[in-house]
């Protein structure tokens, strides 16, 4: 009898072991206590940093979403650093690798946590599961304090991304509160005073019921009656095709044209001696080789280089070796070869080829700095090389730079004339202003519809996410800007397109299914 009754106190438990010992460190099961019925399931300290744990869930949630849907901006991000510690690095995927590693890491803590509690298991935290909840806390809560401060649009894409993940979102927290609903339940029972049960219940209830009825106020562009969905948005090449080659080269507009855009838009600045070239940056240091052709002039301005000299670089090597976005591709052997040979395009060229494709043109000008000698001619020079040297039909020009508008309306009628902001329609109109080039984060359906009411149309800058694709072509978007032509072309309707009824049914069947589980757990 003592020995059957010795087997019996020690019979192995091995998943409750495991539990346990990933948790708290405490393999053998006399370092663990069960929790007595009507009992705490902690001491007091455990209680007090259980919300800790819980927290660190949500913010680095949170942060993971959000930094997940600012995939759309990575380039730029990475472009922001390079300017600030002068070296390319894709610092933007390190952070996505490190946040989804932290989530992971803490919705394991949470999942042992929830699975001790279910078996009855006292929890009891390990000092080194501890520290890595403050690092995964202070790491999130700082990221998303950065990024509001540092990245102020970054929260409007976020919003923006809720207009079509809301729905799916909407799912995986019901689902949650599935999974939620067997502890609550156990706790509930467990519990010797009605106080306690409503105390663990009505909290739970009371999320489950906002969840249920959250969806009465969603909003979707997505969300729509059959055949009431707009053309597909015209794609404009952000400097060509820059996932694909390097940008604002002749291989990178060549590249967008191969994929079916149906315009390229570039950057253009003026040479010492007044000749148009592309080029985003005000130096030459990132997209060429200067550091091997002028090492001494690395920060020197790019419009002080004569033409002669900015011939000599190599504009393409640069590409493979950074590699600028995440994601991208290998290059075939060809491609390489080709883009180890790009040099710096001039707008004349650049129109030219456009002008034989028959593609919109799109640039923003830079004005030269002081003590240039075409800093006072330097729309000139541009005009005089749209009008005369290239000689591209005029109806491709979007012209978008704001000064002198009505001289060049004057001396170039013809031109497609573009602003960059939202301004009311009257003045637009009356500066015959045929199309708006706005930045993504300012996209409403609203002001699209109201705009295209008055032969208005919206170019949106820079969309390279499907999901954001798929919003502008919902939302009624004329075309967008992008560094993808390649990969959203073979979209054939947006992403999370459905009808009312259809929603209605997910929506309906989703919170059916889910009270019928819980109910269930509850019942057992």
């Amino acid at each position: 009898v003592v020995r059957r009754s010795l087997l019996q106190r020690y019979e192995h438990q091995p998943f409750i072991s495991c539990l346990a010992g990933f948790y708290s460190c405490r393999w053998k099961r006399y370092q663990r206590q069960r929790t007595e019925p009507g009992k705490c399931c902690c001491s007091m300290r455990e209680c007090m940093f259980f919300p800790l744990l819980v927290a660190a869930f949500c913010f680095s949630l949170v942060f993971l979403y959000t930094w997940g849907e600012g995939k759309n901006d990575y380039n730029n991000f990475d472009w922001y650093n390079y300017g600030n510690l002068g070296f390319w690095f894709l610092w933007s995927l390190v952070i996505l690798i490190v946040a989804a590693v932290l989530f992971a890491y803490i919705s394991l803590l949470l999942v042992l946590a929830m699975c001790l509690l279910a078996e009855g298991q006292q929890l009891y935290l390990h000092w080194s599961h501890k520290i890595g909840t403050f690092l995964v806390l202070g790491f999130s809560i700082s990221s998303l304090f950065a990024l509001s401060i540092l990245w102020r649009d970054h929260g409007k894409t976020v919003r923006l991304s809720f207009q079509v993940t809301a729905p799916y979102l909407h799912i995986g927290a019901i689902a949650i509160m599935v999974l939620l609903a067997w502890p609550v339940a156990l706790h509930a029972i467990r519990a010797d005073k009605k106080v306690t049960q409503v105390i663990i219940v009505g909290p739970y209830l009371a999320i489950l019921l906002f969840l249920f009825l959250i969806p009465l106020g969603m909003y979707s562009p997505c969300i729509r009656e059959m055949g009431t969905l707009g053309p597909k948005p015209a794609l404009i090449g952000h400097r060509g095709a820059p996932m694909l080659a390097p940008e604002n080269t002749e291989m990178s507009f060549m590249k967008t044209i191969e994929h079916g855009g149906d315009g390229l838009e570039t950057d253009v600045t003026i040479s010492y001696d007044g000749v148009p070239f592309l080029m985003h940056d005000d130096t030459l240091r990132r997209t060429t080789n200067i550091q091997e052709v002028y090492p001494n002039d690395t920060g020197k301005e790019a419009s002080f280089f004569s033409w002669d000299a900015l011939q000599k670089l190599n504009a393409g090597t640069w590409f493979l070796k950074n590699k600028p976005f995440v994601g991208m591709g290998s290059l075939s052997k060809a491609d390489q070869n080709q883009a180890m040979n790009q040099s710096i395009y001039t707008l004349s060229s650049f129109l030219r080829l456009a002008d034989s494709h028959n593609k919109l043109v799109i640039f923003d000008l830079y004005r030269p700095p002081e003590k240039h000698p075409y800093r006072n001619l330097w729309l000139r020079k541009v005009l005089d090389v749209i009008l005369n040297e290239s000689k591209i039909k005029r109806h491709l020009v979007l012209w978008l730079h704001n000064s002198v508008r009505s001289f060049v309306q004057s001396v170039a009628p013809g031109f497609q004339h573009t602003m960059g902001r939202k301004a009311p329609i009257e003045d637009l109109l009356k500066h015959n202003i045929v199309k708006l080039n706005l930045v993504y984060t300012d996209m409403s359906s609203e002001d699209i519809r109201k705009y295209a009411e008055a032969n208005i149309t919206t170019n949106f800058y820079v969309v390279n996410e499907p999901w954001l694709y798929s919003l502008a072509w919902c939302s009624g978007a004329h075309s967008v800007t992008t560094n993808a032509v390649h990969l959203l072309k073979d979209l054939s309707q947006p992403l999370f397109l459905m009808t009312p009824q259809q929603y209605n049914v997910m929506w309906i069947l989703t919170d059916l299914t889910s009270a019928f589980l819980i109910s269930l757990i509850f019942a057992l």
